[in-house]
């Protein structure tokens, strides 16, 4: 497979979509475990790490979703600048969430890279 002009093999940008899709949540769970955060805060602390760049339109219907599954609660603080913020932080579901997934991850990542490494290192 040829690079892009940008020098990305042409399948990179969907394979690191799906692969950022399918641990967005447990990151962001992952960031709440420190104490409470609102949204604009776990996004640009997801973006300082160029793969988990995102946005908006995903991060708060993410937050909807972990909030309706139990996984987050969410209350609302008064903003030294601006209006008040909504903060997210982890419910002990979620701190069971992310504990489940963080024993997990480990033996799921070192399965992949078994799978795509060619044995040359």
């Amino acid at each position: 497979m040829e690079p892009d002009i940008a020098g990305k093999p042409p399948a990179a940008g969907k394979a690191e979509s799906q692969l950022r899709k399918g641990v967005l949540e447990y990151c962001v769970l992952a960031l709440l475990r420190e104490g409470p955060r609102y949204g604009v805060e776990l996004l640009e602390t997801l973006g300082a790490v160029n793969v988990m760049v995102t946005s908006q339109g995903t991060i708060y219907p993410l937050l909807s979703r972990l909030r309706r599954d139990g996984l987050v609660e969410t209350r609302w603080q008064e903003s030294p600048s601006g209006p008040p913020r909504r903060y997210y932080e982890l419910t002990p579901s979620g701190h069971a969430a992310l504990k489940e997934f963080t024993a997990i991850w480990p033996h799921f990542r070192d399965a992949v890279d078994h799978f795509i490494t060619d044995g040359t290192d």
